[in-house]
């Protein structure tokens, strides 16, 4: 599984959400995570990042779990729920 991890079409998509979350929490700590009239570049690179993380998965899904099913499966799980909790947290916060 960590020889799985070393491919970037399993370990990028779990760092663009990291990414997210670390902007969020940033956004949260220094007061200025507000909805705003017009999109800044924060929400452009989510419109853009977001489709490339779940191609990302969808290819390593394609790729991987019928190869190394045993290995695959929970880094595609970890892939899955790392998106969800981006956009959920997007969602919850009307952002």
């Amino acid at each position: 599984m960590l020889t799985l991890l070393k491919r970037p079409s399993a370990f990028l998509p779990l760092l663009i959400s990291a990414g997210f979350l670390a902007a969020f929490a940033v956004g949260i700590a220094q007061g200025t995570l507000v909805r705003q009239p017009d999109e800044d570049a924060g929400a452009h690179l989510f419109q853009l990042l977001m489709p490339l993380q779940l191609l990302t998965i969808v290819f390593f899904g394609f790729s991987w779990i019928p190869k190394q099913p045993r290995a695959a499966l929970p880094i595609f799980t970890l892939q899955v729920a790392a998106a969800i909790v981006v956009v959920a947290v997007v969602y919850f916060h009307h952002l």
